[in-house]
Order: structure tokens, then sequence, then C-alpha cells
């Protein structure tokens, strides 16, 4: 791949790990679409790699494996995975969901209390590798993991290529609108009118409730941030200078801080990609904002369908918390492996989206069918 240097640099919850193609209603910071194109016409088309959060011990009674599946999602593997342990379910642990139209490298736990397990080659098949065996002291939980590194193979590419790699350098300097991805808010885009549902008074299980808050919570944080970028204030300054009451996240930590008195190491730090303007996770409480943003927020936030999302995310128990509106794909590269195939690479920090970065470069066609 070239890397951003040598042409002009340029990404799961899961996480990271996108499901389907780019949301469209959602607008663009960086312009026109560059190109369009298809992804996932085959599972190697979407590559994904769990970035570990931390080392095994290399004792205890959990084993860790790095294992690569194609074709698979996590839930499937894990029920695969139990089988060959011949434990329940929820001795199997794991960071992040990894979606099922793709081939993925991700780590899993299994609970083996007395140190015993079964040939791994039991478990080995064309749809699924085990790369790395070690042994853990405790269940992998959910969100370990630094990020994820994509591989993603564009086809059918339709575009100008001066154009399409202007853009990739583009989004490599600064950065593209950390929106969450549609796969958020569930097939067919339900989730929040379920949560509205949820919140009027439909009963509804403890998984899906916790689903169906992110999904209220990530509606009003993309409206906020559409917004920002709608009036060209998403990555911290607006003409040169930051809006009053901003608050700001420090880059890969959930800390945030401020307003504050901007100055010139405020102004480093922006530019060096060490913090970002935050926008709301909605709950109880007052927001942080103030002045220019607490403004904008709110008026983003106007309307019977948010006002009853705010509501119901207040009556649920969940409080006010912050989300960086910004973000900067890591290490990104590509290369034309046909002149109309494209394949572009870049790593996520957890939480973050591939399929917004897609959004930025263009209209991409998913051809992953559930």
């Amino acid at each position: 791949m070239n890397s951003p240097d040598q042409t002009s640099h340029d990404p799961s919850t899961t996480d990271a790990a996108a499901a389907s193609a780019p949301d469209h209603s959602l607008p663009r910071a960086h312009g026109a679409p560059a190109l369009r194109a298809r992804i996932r016409n085959a599972p190697e088309d979407f590559r994904v790699e769990e970035l570990p959060g931390f080392a095994a011990s290399g004792s205890g009674e959990h084993l860790l494996l790095t294992i690569e599946k194609r074709g698979m999602n996590t839930a499937f593997a894990a029920k695969r995975l139990a089988a060959w342990a011949g434990i329940g379910e929820v001795g199997i642990g794991y960071a992040g969901m990894k979606d099922r139209h793709a081939v993925t490298v991700q780590r899993f736990s299994v609970h083996l209390p007395k140190r015993v397990a079964p040939d791994l080659a039991l478990l080995e098949s064309d749809d699924l590798r085990v790369l790395e065996h070690q042994w853990h002291a405790k269940k992998l939980p959910r969100g370990a993991l630094a990020g994820n590194r994509f591989v993603l193979t564009l086809r059918n590419v339709e575009g100008e290529r001066a154009t399409i790699e202007a853009r990739l350098a583009r989004i490599a300097a600064h950065g593209v609108p950390n929106y969450f991805g549609e796969q958020r808010f569930g097939r067919g885009g339900d989730n929040v009118a379920n949560a509205l549902a949820m919140f009027a008074g439909r009963r509804m299980g403890r998984e899906q409730r916790s689903m169906l808050l992110s999904a209220a919570r990530s509606e009003l944080f993309n409206r906020v941030l559409a917004a920002r970028v709608n009036d060209r204030s998403w990555s911290g300054l607006r003409e040169g200078a930051p809006l009053a009451g901003e608050v700001w996240a420090l880059a890969g930590s959930r800390s945030v801080f401020g307003p504050e008195p901007w100055n010139d190491t405020l102004a480093q730090r922006l530019a060096g990609f060490d913090l970002h303007p935050s926008g709301p996770l909605w709950g109880r409480g007052e927001l942080r904002s103030q002045d220019e943003v607490r403004e904008l927020e709110l008026s983003a936030l106007q309307g019977e369908q948010a006002a009853a999302l705010r509501a119901g995310l207040e009556l649920a128990g969940l409080d006010q918390e912050r989300r960086a509106l910004r973000l900067r794909p890591d290490a990104p590269a590509w290369r034309w492996l046909e002149d109309d195939v494209l394949e572009v690479g870049f790593a996520l920090p957890a939480g973050a989206y591939a399929t917004v970065v897609l959004a930025e470069l263009g209209e991409i066609e998913s051809g992953a069918h559930a």
C-alpha cells in the first residue's frame, strides 16, 4: 500500500467493525462523493483485525484464543467454542461483536477450570482457524480491545483517480465526523422507533433494552454532530476560531475538560489530534457545554421525537456524558489492485465505525445480504 507520506495521507461496538453500507443521509464534511463503488462482494473484501487491549497473563483458567473466521459472526463462533469445550456459552468471553460478512480476527476466552483443553485441531475448519492460544487469569470482558484494523477492498470503482486520492489524503489529514454508524440503529433502522415504543411503555428484555438505549443516545448525538458538520465547526474550529463554550475530549480516553479560555496550548493540541471537540451522549443532568455550543446542541435536539428520546434516557437513569465529534483514522494507506479495484487500510479506536470513513469517501453499495 502507499503510505500517506508517499501520496499524501488517509477505518466495533462494535464496535468498529461495520456491518453494512454507509448512511448517506448524514451530511458529509469533505464535500460531494469522490467515488462510487461496491464492497463485500466476498467476505475477503472486508477484513477486520481486533487490536488487543492487553497481553495475556500466561496463567489462569481461561484459555485465550485468537481466531480468524470467515463468514461467521461473533455469536455463532462463541456457540461453536462452547460446544467444543463442553461448557455453557456463559463461559465464553469476547471483547467486541464482529460481523458475519467479513474475514475477522478476534480474541475469545474459554473458561476451563481444570486447565485441560480439548484438541485445538477439532476447532479448525474452512471458516475458522486458531492463530494463537494462551492462558489468562480472567474472562475476556466486553470492550477490552484497543481498536480494530481494517483492510477494505472497493470494487467497480467509478471516479477520477486523482480526485479519489485527494479525498483519501484529506480524510487522513483532517479526519472525519465521528458519527455512530447505521448498524447501531438495527436492521432497517428501526431501533429508534423501538426505543420510543419502549419509552412509551412497551416491555423489553434486558439485552434489547440496553441496545435500544444506546440507539436513542446515538440518534441524538448524530443530530448534534450533523448540525456541527453543517455549520463547519465539527473539527473544533470555524473560520479559524473555536465556538464559545466548547467541551474538549481527550484522544483515546473518555475524559473531557472545559469549557476554558482558548489559548496556544489548546490550539496546538487540537491541531495535533490530542484532543477533539465533543458532543452530548444524552442523560440526566445539565449539559456541560456553554454559550454557542450549548445553544447549538439544544437547537439540534428540538422537536417531538428528540424530546421523547431525551426524556426516556433521563428516566432510564443514564447520566450526561460526552463523545468526540472528530475521528482520525490511524496508519491510513491505500493501493490500486486494478484500475477499478481500490484497497484501503486504516485502524480505528474501539467504538468507531469504518462505514463513517467510507461515507466521506463516496457512495458505496454493500454486496452483503443477511
